[in-house]
C-alpha cells in the first residue's frame, strides 16, 4: 500500500505489533519512543522504516517530527497516538501533584498535541486517519486506577470532538478502547504483570482494520476486550 504511518510509543507493546501489521503490508512505518536504543530494535524487528526519540509530552518534539516528516515524505497518511503508561497506580489521596500532571500529560495531552501538531498537513492533503488509543479504563471504574482513567476518558471524548474539526476536510479520527494485554504496562507502573488471553497484535489486527476501510467508512470507537475478562459494572 506504501502509506506513510506514525506510530507513538513503538518500542514494545500495541505500537510494535501495529508498526509489524502495517509494515508487513508494504506500507512506511515510521516509529517513535523516548528509549532510541530500545526503538531501533522494535524497528529492526517489525520492519520499520526510521526510528525517532521524542517524548510525547513535549510540543516542542511534536514539531521537530513534523519537520522530519514533512522534509522527507511530504504527507502523513496515518497517525496512531499509542503513546501512554499507568505512571503510578494508587488511591488519589496518596498521589503528589507531580504524579497527577505526568499521568495526564504522558496519556492525554499527549494525544491532543500529536493531533494538533499534524492536524494543517492533514487538512492540506484533504485525507488522513488519526486512530487514538484509549482504555476500557475510560468506561469501566476500578479503585486506585482513577487518575489514568480520567485521562483516557478524555481520549475518547476529545477523539469524538477532532473528529467533527476533521470530517469537512475528509480526515477521519477514531478511538481504539482496548482492554489489558500483556504488554508490560502492568510492571512499569509497579503492580505486577498480569496474563492475559488478548494479545499486542489482536489490538494491531484492530487498528488496521480501521485504517484499511474504505474512506467514506468511518469507525467511531471500537472496545476490544480480552475473552477471559469479567467486568461487574456499578
Amino acid at each position: 500500500m506504501n502509506r506513510i504511518v506514525l506510530i507513538t510509543g513503538a518500542s514494545s507493546g500495541y505500537g510494535k505489533a501495529t508498526a509489524k501489521a502495517f509494515a508487513d503490508c508494504g506500507d512506511t512505518v515510521i516509529m517513535t519512543a523516548r528509549n532510541i536504543d530500545k526503538l531501533e530494535k522494535a524497528k529492526n524487528e517489525a520492519g520499520g522504516a526510521l526510528a525517532i526519540s521524542m517524548d510525547v509530552t513535549n510540543p516542542a518534539d511534536w514539531e521537530k517530527v513534523v519537520k522530519t516528516v514533512t522534509e522527507k515524505y511530504g504527507r502523513l497518511d496515518i497517525l496512531v497516538n499509542n503513546a501512554g503508561g499507568g505512571v503510578t497506580i494508587k488511591e488519589v489521596s496518596e498521589f503528589s501533584i507531580e504524579e497527577i500532571d505526568e499521568t495526564i500529560k504522558l496519556n492525554l495531552n499527549s494525544v491532543i498535541y500529536g493531533c494538533r501538531a499534524f492536524a494543517d498537513l492533514m487538512k492540506k492533503q484533504k485525507s488522513g486517519t488519526i486512530i487514538n488509543i484509549s482504555s476500557v479504563c475510560a468506561r469501566q471504574c476500578w479503585p486506585t486506577w482513577s487518575v489514568y482513567a480520567a485521562a483516557k476518558a478524555g481520549v475518547l471524548n476529545f477523539s469524538k470532538g477532532m473528529y467533527l474539526e476533521m470530517q469537512p476536510h475528509n480526515v477521519r479520527v477514531t478511538c481504539v478502547v482496548p482492554s489489558s494485554a500483556s504488554t508490560g504496562f502492568q510492571s512499569a507502573c509497579g503492580i505486577g504483570e498480569t496474563t492475559d488471553k488478548l494479545l499486542p497484535e489482536d489490538i494491531a489486527e484492530t487498528i488496521l482494520y480501521i485504517a484499511n476501510l474504505p474512506g467514506r467508512a468511518v469507525v467511531e470507537d471500537v472496545t476490544v476486550w480480552g475473552i477471559d475478562k469479567e467486568v461487574n459494572p456499578l
